[in-house]
This record gives C-alpha cells, sequence and structure tokens, in this order.
C-alpha cells in the first residue's frame, strides 16, 4: 500500500485533485491569513521610537522586536516543507494563524521589552510557516491554469501588507496606542482562522515517518548564525570577528546540512527540487528583484523621515499610490502571463525595477514628494510584472508532492537575502555617510552643517539605490533562459523510481 493510500485511509477522505475544489473559497482563504501574518511584520518598524521611549532602553534593545521576529521566520522556513507533510498543510496553515493570533495577544500585554522580544520571537516562528504553507496550497488545491491568477493574488497580500502597514501603524500610534499594533491582528486573526479551516480542504499528500533530527539542527544553527551576523554586522562590521565567526558556523552548518539532505530517504528539505533548471534560475531571478525591494522598503521611509522630516503616518500616505499601483497590476500580470510567458513579462518588469532605482538614485535634499511617488510607482509596477511570473514558471515545473518543499526552500532564500540586504544597505549607508561628508567638508561646498549632513546622507542613499539597480539587472540573463522553455509540469513524484529520469527531462 502506497503512503498515500495509507494517508485516505487515515484521514477517511480523498486527497482533492486539483480543480476539485471551489477556487475562489481557497483564495479567500490563503489571502486573508497571507495579508494578517506580514501586516503583523510590517507594522513594528514605526514604533521602534515609541516603543525606546515605552521601556525606556536603547535602539540596539528594541531593535530585538524586528530582528527577532526575523530570525525566527528564517529558521521555521526550511522545515514547513516536512511539517506539511506530516500535518497536512492545511492543519500547518491553521496551526501558524492561531499561534500568531495568540502571540499577538500576549505581545500587546508584554510588561517589559524582554518579553516582549521573547513573544516576537514566538510570533515570528508561527508568521514564518503562514507564506510556505499558503504558497505549497495553491501548487497543490488549485488547477494549474488558474495558479499565475492565484499566485498574483498571493503576491499581493505578501506586498500590500508591508505597503500599508507603516500607514497603519503610524495611525494606530498617533490616535490610540503601541499596544493596538498587536490588538488589531486579535480579529484580524480569528477571521482568519475561521476562513481558512472553513474553505481550505484537508489532504495529505504524503507521510513521512521518520524526522531528521541532525538535519534540523544544523539548519537551525546554520539559518541563525547567518541571519545574526546579517542583522548585526552594521554594527559589528563585516570584518569584525562576531560576524566573520557567524558567518563561518553558518556555512559550516550550511555544509552539514546540505550533506545530510542528500543522503537520507526521507529529508528535512528535499533538495531534490534543486535539480529542475528552469526553478532554480527563476529563484535566482527572485532573489535579484528581492534584494532590489528591500532598497525601496528600507531606504525611502529612512529618507523622508530622516531628510524631509516627514512624519509615520504621512510616509506611509506617500508610498501608498505605488502600493495600489501594484495591487492593480497583479491581475493583469496574471492575464498576461498565460499570452506572453514568464521571459518578456520578467524582463520588462526587471527593466522597469531598474528605471524606477535609477531615478531614485538622483534624490536630492529638497526632492518633491511627486517625484518619489512617481518613481516608486514605476518601480512597484516593475515588481508586480515580474514577481509572479519569476515564482510562477519555477514552481510549475516541481511535481505536486515536492511544492512544499520548494516552497520551502525558496521562502528560506528570500528570507535569508533580506536580512542580507537590510545589513549590507545599513552599513555601505553609514560608511557613506563617513566618506560623502569628508568630501563635502575637503570641498568647502556647503558652510551650513545641517545642511552638509543632510546631503552627505542623501548621496548616501543615492549610492545605495545605484548599487541596487545594478543587482536587479543581474536577473535579466537569467530572465532570458527562460525563453521558450517548456512549463509543463511533471505529474508524479520526484521521489520515485523515474525521479532521476524526470528531473534530467524538466531541468529546462
Amino acid at each position: 500500500m502506497s503512503a498515500n493510500d495509507q494517508t485516505v485511509r487515515m484521514s477517511g477522505q480523498p486527497n482533492p485533485e486539483p480543480g476539485s475544489t471551489a477556487f475562489w473559497p481557497v483564495l479567500i482563504g490563503i489571502f486573508l491569513g497571507s495579508f494578517v501574518s506580514l501586516l503583523g511584520m510590517s507594522t513594528i518598524n514605526v514604533a521602534i521610537p515609541v516603543l525606546m521611549k515605552e521601556f525606556q532602553t536603547d535602539l540596539g534593545m528594541v531593535q530585538w522586536t524586528l530582528t527577532g521576529f526575523m530570525l525566527a521566520t528564517g529558521i521555521i522556513s526550511p522545515i514547513t516543507g516536512y511539517l506539511g507533510d506530516r500535518f497536512s498543510n492545511k492543519y500547518l496553515y491553521v496551526i501558524a494563524l492561531v499561534g500568531f493570533t495568540l502571540m499577538s495577544g500576549l505581545c500587546a500585554a508584554a510588561w517589559n521589552v524582554e518579553s516582549l522580544i521573547a513573544f516576537r520571537i514566538l510570533q515570528g516562528i508561527f508568521s514564518g510557516m503562514v507564506m510556505p504553507a499558503t504558497m505549497t496550497i495553491i501548487y497543490q488545491v488549485i488547477p494549474r491554469e488558474r495558479q499565475a491568477f492565484a499566485l498574483s493574488m498571493w503576491s499581493l497580500s505578501a506586498m500590500l501588507a508591508p505597503a500599508l502597514g507603516p500607514t497603519l501603524a503610524g495611525w494606530l500610534i498617533e490616535s490610540l496606542d503601541w499596544r493596538w499594533l498587536f490588538i488589531i491582528n486579535l480579529p484580524l486573526g480569528a477571521a482568519a482562522v475561521w476562513v481558512a479551516w472553513r474553505l481550505i480542504p484537508f489532504y495529505k499528500l504524503s507521510a513521512p515517518k521518520s524526522f531528521d533530527l541532525y538535519g534540523f539542527s544544523t539548519v537551525v544553527v546554520s539559518s541563525a548564525s547567518l541571519l545574526v551576523a546579517f542583522s548585526e554586522a552594521h554594527r559589528w562590521g563585516w570584518l569584525g570577528w562576531q560576524t566573520l565567526s557567524l558567518i563561518g558556523v553558518g556555512i559550516i552548518g550550511l555544509v552539514l546540512f546540505v550533506r545530510k539532505e542528500r543522503s537520507v530517504s526521507q529529508p528535512l528539505l528535499n533538495l531534490g527540487v534543486f535539480r529542475y533548471k528552469r526553478f532554480t534560475f527563476t529563484l535566482v531571478i527572485s532573489s535579484m528583484i528581492t534584494v532590489s525591494l528591500y532598497s525601496g522598503t528600507y531606504l525611502t521611509p529612512v529618507f523622508l523621515q530622516n531628510i524631509q522630516h516627514v512624519s509615520a503616518l504621512q510616509t506611509g500616505l506617500i508610498l501608498l499610490p505605488s502600493s495600489l499601483a501594484m495591487a492593480l497590476f497583479m491581475p493583469v500580470t496574471a492575464k498576461l502571463y498565460a499570452r506572453l510567458g514568464p521571459a518578456k513579462l520578467i524582463i520588462a518588469g526587471i527593466t522597469l525595477i531598474a528605471v524606477g532605482t535609477l531615478a531614485m538614485a538622483n534624490l536630492h535634499v529638497d526632492t518633491t514628494q511627486t517625484y518619489i511617488v512617481l518613481w516608486m510607482t514605476v518601480r512597484n509596477i516593475g515588481i508586480a510584472l515580474a514577481m509572479m511570473p519569476a515564482s510562477n514558471a519555477g514552481m510549475e515545473v516541481i511535481p505536486r508532492e515536492l511544492s512544499g518543499h520548494a516552497s520551502s526552500a525558496s521562502n528560506w532564500i528570500r528570507q535569508g537575502l533580506g536580512s542580507f540586504s537590510i545589513g549590507l544597505f545599513t552599513t555601505m549607508l553609514a560608511s557613506r555617510v563617513a566618506t560623502h561628508t569628508t568630501d563635502l567638508t575637503v570641498s568647502g561646498e556647503i558652510q551650513n552643517k545641517t545642511l552638509l549632513g543632510a546631503t552627505a546622507f542623501t548621496n548616501s542613499v543615492n549610492d545605495v539605490y545605484l548599487l541596487a539597480t545594478f543587482v536587479v539587472l543581474l536577473g535579466i540573463p537569467f530572465a532570458l533562459l527562460l525563453r521558450g522553455r517548456s512549463g509543463s509540469k511533471p505529474q508524479t513524484s520526484a521521489g520515485t523510481a523515474g525521479s532521476a529520469d524526470q528531473a534530467r527531462e524538466h531541468q529546462g
């Protein structure tokens, strides 16, 4: 008897085939939960100064409410594929939403900064399960011809939450209290749990019999070491002994993890998904876009608030039009995907991202808000055109049974790159401020010290945006490799006897 047959017998109901369940209920179920979990990640950013004052502590301590959350999401991501196989992705998703909601309540009740950090770390663990689980549900439940549209809506939730988060957070803090950043998650989280439980079908495609404790230990050590190193490198220095030590431990742990996962019959994370070259190519493209994406989400609010002295609420309102433009183009991209394929859309999207980012590399102290809205909108339209096709083009060649592992690997890598990007940009920003300050002082062009400092900071922001422009353009050669390649999805698991032949067949 196969593992799948055993699963059906245990559950008492057959696994649904893609297309056998209602499309919109499933889509609503995954959209709401994804939005809520990511909203909880983005709202804390603007509360950092408020929390410093509330708990009478320094920035380094309060920053761990964000760093700890990101660390936890990065640690849990690589094992969500196994957890989804073990407990079903529906149950994993519901458990994650319940845990996220409960931790939100505890964060709102935090009595000191240490308790808030602890609850945020636990909240991050549950939040880190949501995106891989929902992405997996798309490719295991929704029919292939509608997966592109479903992924565009899923991507929309991932983009809208961090875009709307600062606006909502600024309003809540100014009108109510910082605790409402977490209290608001309670009704939203409860609604997401109810919708997911009622609308998403139960299914299990496989039932792993063993847990790879060695693999789990090495991936936790590796992820934690690298994420902490990336997050703190701007304080320690990239050549500081703490940074280099943690990166070394992280690399060793990663090597041990990969060696272990390649040698066991039931790996914690099935690295066989990387045998599909199309998946690997698109993951590289997504990674380049992610690095460039973080430049805008990180640098633009910093410039507006530090240089132009715009409030958190006003910053959110300035960034809102570009977020709405992205929302409008997401379903358009899904329609164009069926006609044009991924390569043309990705190249067009990357081009727009690069143009918009390059324009943002020409900021001045008195740059108008209209200029920022215009070019951030161009960037976000590019993100809407490129991100979904890059994700879908790779995932659609992965066998249905392996989609959980593919989504885990994808989210794991993106999470790591997100932390790396913020650490890199923060370090580069600080070093370039010092350089530009020295250059402007020597040249004597600006006598006013306040204006000199603001100009040096603005020039440094421009340098980081210029680097982000170059990074995103690196994705174009990989997009060209997607032209004319088949997007047909294998129908059997790559874990079967013919997996090697199937992998070779679908490497394109």
